[in-house]
């Protein structure tokens, strides 16, 4: 079962604020990344969460 996270990402390609739903992944670092995809141009959107 893999986490999910909803919420703003910023889009560099739209210059824009999106709502999306994105996974939960950790990195190599040890913090939590919310990904997902821009709903209007398909860009891939990455979010820092906090540390796991």
């Amino acid at each position: 079962m893999t986490d999910t996270w909803s919420g703003d990402f910023y889009c560099v390609r739209c210059n824009d604020k999106r709502e999306t739903q994105g996974e939960v992944v950790v990195g190599d670092n040890g913090r939590r990344m919310a990904k997902a995809v821009c709903p209007v141009c398909g860009t891939k959107l990455n979010r820092m969460l906090g540390k796991a």
